[in-house]
């Protein structure tokens, strides 16, 4: 007895030192495994606070929990039993893989001979070749990233690449690389050891969203600057003019000012249409959440184009079938937009003499809407229709078939964009079917709002 007592102190005076020890190195694991994630990132602004410290945090975690693995610490009564240290570094290793697997973004390690260790390459395609065992270069064709890696496997130096990647699509990517000092698992006389030993870490970070947003809004500035050009030069030639020789001349001077008076509605119309764009932007991550009665609006929108359609000739008709039920939407948007798209096929789809306004639900196999419940409505022209090349594009702000028809009817190229976001913020969508020599078919795709409570009972 006195044997065993004696036994328990002893390995109660062991495992105290070591239980303390493993505290501070799970601190010091999980603050170096953050501070190291944040040097590759390049700063905490580019790597959210709370995944560095997840990553720490779960490598400290594995660390203490070594205590409670059998031969890491010595069991009772036995203290006999030798301290497993490779345990520990194997331990540690597999609580930053399973925080890795999660990384929001491609994560690399890889050893001094250039091979892939750990990756969370099944949850990004751009890594799926980075298999462990298997060298970088497999998964990373870039010279300036495997250079990169190179070089900091020799100086240590934390390095940033931005580089495009062409497959399977073309992707702007920021890579981060860095030298780190980890254990990894060797095979030495048919066991398996976890070694402390150099190897370079690889956060890949997908900018392709920034690039695109930034390359549209240089898109976007120049275009309309060029739209606002042309008009205000116009105003300004004439306005020279009446102030030069054609001072006195009467008829030089009403037909100046018409023409004037044209530039300058369409500037009007330019800057009305920018104000639209904005504001539907501005509120795209809101949902409406009114109720609107698209028969009666598709009516009100046929009273508002009844004098265009005069003068172009044209017939506007309206359909609405049995099963047509309101919308979840806001009323102004959704008129804005029909209008648009009336307008639109009245004046590029008016030779064909007549436009129809369908209300529906929307057919079950219909591949654009977004989900099953929606309502349909559709605009068709029966004009010469679009050729084939153009109508994925036709979305685009400023985008035209014929520029010079489009400002001759007064158009300004954001009629679908802005009918487009409509349908973005309405979680709805917008179809463009057209032929050339049979017309166009646009549909816009909208949420049905529930039946509405009958009279008299509660809603």
């Amino acid at each position: 007895m006195a044997d065993q007592d004696d036994t328990r102190r002893e390995a109660a005076r062991r495992r105290g030192p070591l239980m303390a020890a493993g505290a501070i190195g799970a601190t010091l694991g999980g603050a170096a495994l953050g501070l190291g994630l944040v040097w590759v990132a390049g700063g905490i602004d580019t790597v959210p606070a709370l995944l560095v410290l997840g990553i720490g945090a779960a490598a400290g975690f594995g660390l203490l929990r070594l205590r409670d693995r059998p031969g890491i610490l010595p069991p009772e009564p036995s203290t006999n039993g030798p301290l497993d240290l490779d345990g520990a570094m194997r331990v540690s290793l597999e609580s930053v893989l399973a925080v890795v697997e999660r990384l929001p973004d491609p994560f690399l390690l890889i050893d001094a001979e250039g091979r892939v260790r750990l990756s969370n390459g099944p949850q990004h395609p751009i890594i799926a070749a980075a298999l462990p065992g298997r060298h970088v270069s497999a998964a990373l064709r870039n010279p300036e990233v495997l250079d990169a890696i190179a070089q900091a496997q020799r100086d240590g130096r934390a390095r940033a690449v931005d580089y495009v990647s062409p497959v399977p699509y073309e992707q702007h990517i920021l890579a981060h690389v860095a030298r780190v000092r980890v254990g990894l698992p060797r095979r030495v006389e048919g066991a398996v050891r976890h070694d402390l030993t150099q190897a370079v870490i690889v956060v890949l970070h997908d900018l392709t969203a920034l690039k695109r947003a930034e390359q549209l809004r240089a898109d976007f500035v120049a275009n309309a600057s060029h739209e606002l050009k042309t008009p205000l030069a116009s105003l300004t030639g004439f306005i020279e003019t009446l102030r030069g020789h054609a001072r006195d001349d009467t008829e030089a001077r009403e037909r100046f000012l018409a023409i004037m008076l044209d530039q300058a509605g369409r500037m009007r119309r330019l800057i009305d249409d920018l104000l639209s764009l904005s504001r539907i932007e501005l509120n795209e991550h809101v949902a409406p959440a009114g109720r609107v009665d698209m028969a009666r609006l598709a009516e009100t929108v046929v009273e508002a184009v009844t004098p265009l359609a005069e003068e172009e000739r044209v017939d506007v008709v309206t359909q609405v079938s049995p099963e047509a039920r309101a919308v979840i939407g806001e009323r102004d948007e959704l008129y804005q937009a029909l209008q648009n798209l009336v307008d639109n096929a009245i004046k590029y789809g008016g030779d064909g003499g007549r436009v129809e306004i369908t209300v529906a639900p929307a057919a079950p196999d219909a591949l654009a809407a977004p989900r099953p419940g929606m309502m349909a409505v559709s605009v068709r022209d029966h004009g010469s229709g679009i050729p084939r090349e153009h109508v994925p594009r036709l979305t685009e702000r400023f985008y035209r078939v014929d520029a010079k028809r489009s400002r001759e009817r007064g158009g300004t190229g954001l009629g679908l964009a802005i009918v487009k976001h409509i349908a973005t913020r309405h979680r709805g969508a917008l179809e463009i079917q057209s032929r050339e020599g049979e017309g166009t078919v646009v549909t816009l795709y909208l949420p049905a709002a529930p039946p509405a409570p009958a009279p008299g009972t509660a809603a």
